[in-house]
């Protein structure tokens, strides 16, 4: 598909485990292509048979080596060839590599199209049921309990639906920690095997999320994305609510009274939190 003048990069999303996801669009401008760059070869090569499109030049694009990679592909599209960047499975650059290649294309001042597809965040988003007014896509959490809490703690400040990604030897704790971080009452929807055969979608309250992985009616095997809604929140702090937080201010902390409080009243923790250190400095 080569041609005069400079050719194009296509940004091609592929299936997420569904083969019949793929659009015909996508199948065409693969089978036009002069070459493809793929998070793995492997994955790419076995689609290409799959879909009955022919042998074509292959590249690793990974995180260890997209800007050398970036380079290759600016001069290919210089000298009039036609690139297709794909990622293993759903849109590429959603938690994926391809940043710098599109990136280094657009500073080149060459085209770069999209070819729209499946994405396991907008597919567990249209089924969560939750609002899709507002929606923050965080991709994977930190590995580490501390920093993983604290991402946790800053993304949940706002009104919104977080959608993230997690692995699935980490799914129950991460589970754990929205209950104690976000509220027991948040909402979240566990989406594990989107499109795929044993595809599952559970829906519940924060507090029995993790129960549901650690009890195997969601197996931890696979691919998951979790979304998660904050619960409710009032700001009317009545008599009883402000003893309740008294009484335990005097075993607590006030960042873990107020969290306490607050799921017990669904009142805003950052509003109790304000109240606790008002109370503990009275009383010094």
């Amino acid at each position: 598909m080569s041609q005069t003048g400079p050719g194009d990069l296509y940004v091609v999303a592929t299936p997420i485990g569904n083969l019949a996801d793929v659009t015909y669009r996508a199948v065409d401008v693969m089978r036009k292509a002069d070459v493809i760059a793929a998070e793995d070869t492997r994955v790419t090569g076995r689609l290409l048979a799959a879909l009955d499109i022919e042998e074509k030049p292959l590249i690793a694009c990974h995180d260890h080596n997209e800007e050398v990679v970036a380079r290759e592909i600016v001069d290919r599209l210089r000298g009039g060839q036609q690139v297709v960047l794909v990622s293993d499975a759903g849109t590429p650059l959603i938690s994926d590599p391809g940043y710098r290649v599109v990136n280094a294309v657009i500073e080149a001042q060459l085209g770069v199209i999209p070819v729209p597809g499946p994405s396991a965040a907008m597919a567990a988003l249209s089924v969560s049921g939750m609002s899709t007014d507002s929606f923050l896509f965080c991709g994977f959490l930190p590995s580490k309990k501390t920093a993983r809490r604290t991402r946790l703690s800053e993304l949940s400040s706002g009104v919104t639906t977080l959608v993230l990604y997690e692995a699935p030897h980490r799914v129950s704790e991460t589970l754990r920690d929205i209950a104690e971080v976000v509220g027991a009452t948040a909402r979240v929807v566990i989406c594990r095997e989107m499109t795929k055969r044993y595809e599952q979608i559970w829906r519940g309250d924060a507090s029995d999320a993790a129960r549901v992985i650690e009890t195997g009616v969601v197996p931890d095997r696979g691919e998951f994305v979790l979304l998660v809604s904050s619960p409710e929140v009032t700001n009317d702090l009545s008599a009883s609510d402000q003893r309740l937080l008294e009484v335990l201010l005097s075993e607590l902390s006030p960042s873990s009274a107020a969290r306490v409080t607050s799921e017990v009243t669904g009142i805003d923790r950052r509003i109790l939190y304000e109240l606790a250190m008002v109370i503990k400095e009275a009383k010094r």
